[in-house]
């Protein structure tokens, strides 16, 4: 092959050519593609500002004013008033303590689910690609769907889950699994488990067939057992993809708000209530959005949060 230094030596410029020229030509095309690249981006880049960022200013700017429809005549700059207010709401720490639970019983679950589905469907078992068309459906079916299903199912009435339930004798009656205070929560953190799985099944699973199968038999050869194997060699493998769900899904998780909206709407009395649906009765109940932007504000702020620290850590990784 002919090198750098070579190919430059037995460069011959054009007669009458002049370097300056070819320099300024070069620049004046650079510059074209530069432009034409910024073309590209600019449509994408109005698209983010109008449907994005500009809201986001809005929402905290207005966590800052006083701007409630029921009370016009209160406006002007709150400072943090708004915040004070939210924080001292008398259902605030239950939302907050739901939002907790909600989160890490729903990440925690869909991840060991995953995680053990998707070592099952790694197997060499027959049928297995069925298996793995079969394990999405949960993740295609829309929220709504899913949450209204689940519902109707759950109905102590007409539910074929507690007719289920009784049949087998696990229980003496009909519960109503979404109308208690002990079991509201649950049941929807239940029913998301099921739904958000798979997405940790298929993911998990890619990372798994990534893994040398040579390392593993070698491993076993030594001696090492399932459990030795499972825990030394897989799971270290699996670190960096699931250390990556898991931190997206607390972010999704903690800011969902459809699935339960549909199936107790933060009910009964607020023992399913988390901070989604919060700001959603400050603003389409109260119509206090200086409260429901403020409450807003105060949950990006985690999220910020949540990333900086996880960025930090990946960082550290990557330097060690």
């Amino acid at each position: 092959m002919v090198n750098k230094a070579e190919a430059a030596a037995s460069f011959v410029p054009e007669p009458g050519a002049k370097p300056g020229r070819r320099m300024h030509k070069a620049s004046l095309r650079e510059k074209r593609i530069k432009w034409l690249a910024y073309g590209f981006i600019l449509p994408a880049a109005l698209f983010f500002i109008v449907m994005n960022a500009y809201p986001l200013i809005t929402v905290v700017w207005d966590s800052f004013q006083f701007k409630n429809l029921m009370n016009k005549a209160v406006s002007g700059f709150a400072g943090l008033s708004n915040f004070r207010e939210v924080v001292a709401h008398e259902y605030f720490r239950t939302a907050l303590w739901n939002t907790i639970v909600w989160t890490v019983l729903s990440v925690a679950g869909e991840f060991v689910l995953g995680l053990i589905s998707a070592v099952a469907l790694n197997q060499k078992v027959k049928g297995r690609l069925l298996f793995r068309s079969i394990i999405i459906i949960p993740w295609v079916v829309p929220i709504v769907i899913a949450g209204m299903t689940w519902t109707w199912m759950l109905t102590p009435d007409y539910g074929i889950i507690n007719l289920w339930l009784t049949k087998l004798g696990i229980i003496d009656k009909p519960y109503y699994w979404l109308g208690e205070l002990d079991t509201a929560l649950l049941t929807v953190v239940f029913v998301n488990i099921w739904r958000s799985f798979p997405f940790y099944t298929i993911s998990l699973l890619a990372g798994l067939q990534s893994i040398s199968k040579e390392v593993i038999e070698a491993a076993a050869i030594d001696g090492a057992g399932v459990r030795t194997r499972f825990f030394r060699i897989v799971m270290p493998q699996l670190k960096t993809i699931s250390l990556t769900l898991i931190f997206i899904h607390v972010i999704w998780t903690a800011i969902n708000f459809d699935f339960i909206w549909v199936m107790t709407e933060g009910g009964p009395l607020h023992s399913s209530e988390t901070l989604p649906i919060m700001i959603y009765n400050y603003a389409m109940k109260s119509y206090n959005f200086g409260n429901a932007s403020a409450l807003a504000s105060m949950m990006l702020v985690f999220m910020i949060s949540g990333f900086i620290l996880y960025y930090m850590a990946a960082n550290r990784k990557n330097k060690g």
